[in-house]
């Protein structure tokens, strides 16, 4: 089989919902509607969110709230979760919202599924309440979520209303071996977080595709990376504004996690040496340069992984750079010069 081509590889979006210093998440959702109808125009196939709680500079808690709202703002991309932390919720309900919202954006939206909690442990318990020590079930769970989209759960003593009879794709989520075998054996597309897990990418990837089960759903595997990606005119430019998103792995890292801050002149200032080491670690697979270094690096990335597809996440201070970072990773990827006019920035 020919390798791959940077061409042959579909390009996505996954936002957080990141906060910006001097800013609140109603400013937050319109930037994310905003760089979903350009994403939209510069070809990307997917925008994601992610689910997390207590964190002051994430705000896609309510991820199906916010799918919504970019799926009723947009007309072609596909709009899902990058992923809903399962075990948070009742697989009933998660059918329900989903079906509600394939019912009103039919054949654009996807469901990803993770099994972490998204949240500190303290947060976990709130969310989970009594059931906090309960032993949940990842791929029993995913069967139950199938079950209820299923047409034949329609005899059903419970059924999912709406959501039962659509198609809506499920793909696991994962950042370990663990999930890869939970996505192998029900024959289901597989996401990667090695955008701040790289650890065990390769071994997963690997692992999947020599485990995989063909299924109604998929017949060959399909895995998809998320990746950090800071792209702009010059290496110089991209490497400045990357120091938003390393201060804020920082902040992951030291457990001050805060709003996202402005980019630095200098960051070796602010971190020391084991610090810088970790935050690198975890950036393993980022991105981060003009369209030139871009190109070469992610052509090495698709040759190195054979990835179907390639989802990114930036977080840049600027919301410009932000729109510019992802038109210019979208050209580097399709080979073609964007000349789609500037949409409104807030």
């Amino acid at each position: 089989m020919a390798a791959k081509q940077l061409s042959d590889i579909s390009f996505s979006v996954l936002d957080l919902a990141t906060v910006v210093q001097g800013t609140t998440p109603a400013i937050t959702f319109q930037r994310s509607l905003d760089l979903a109808k350009h994403a939209e125009n510069l070809g990307y196939k997917r925008y994601w969110l992610a689910e997390h709680h207590n964190m002051a500079g994430v705000a896609s808690s309510a991820t199906s709230v916010l799918i919504g709202y970019i799926a009723g703002g947009t007309s072609t991309i596909r709009v899902g979760s990058g992923g809903v932390m399962l075990p948070n919720h009742a697989p009933l309900i998660v059918a329900e919202q989903f079906g509600t919202l394939a019912s009103l954006y039919p054949e654009r939206i996807d469901l990803g599924l993770g099994r972490a909690p998204g949240t500190d442990q303290l947060t976990s318990m709130e969310i989970r309440g009594e059931n906090f020590n309960a032993d949940h079930n990842f791929p029993k769970d995913i069967l139950k979520l199938q079950n209820f989209f299923s047409a034949e759960n329609k005899n059903g003593k419970v059924r999912a209303i709406p959501g039962e009879g659509l198609d809506i794709p499920i793909w696991v989520l994962g950042s370990s071996t663990d999930s890869a075998r939970v996505a192998a054996a029900l024959g289901l597309p597989y996401a990667f977080a090695s955008h701040f897990a790289p650890t065990y990418f390769l071994t997963a990837i690997d692992l999947y595709r020599k485990n995989f089960q063909p299924s109604e759903n998929l017949k060959s595997p399909y895995v998809m990376a998320c990746v950090n990606v800071v792209a702009a005119d010059t290496d110089q430019e991209a490497a400045k504004l990357a120091t938003s998103v390393q201060q804020f792995i920082l902040g992951v890292i030291t457990g001050k996690r805060g709003l996202l801050q402005p980019p630095i002149e200098n960051i070796d200032r602010i971190w020391n040496i084991y610090e810088k080491e970790s935050v690198q670690q975890m950036m393993k697979y980022a991105f981060i340069g003009g369209p030139e270094k871009i190109e070469k690096e992610m052509q090495a990335f698709i040759a190195q992984t054979q990835v179907d597809e390639v989802m990114a996440t930036s977080h840049i201070f600027e919301h410009e750079a932000r729109l510019h970072s992802y038109e210019v990773f979208a050209e580097v990827l399709s080979g073609k010069k964007s000349d789609k006019p500037e949409l409104a920035a807030y």
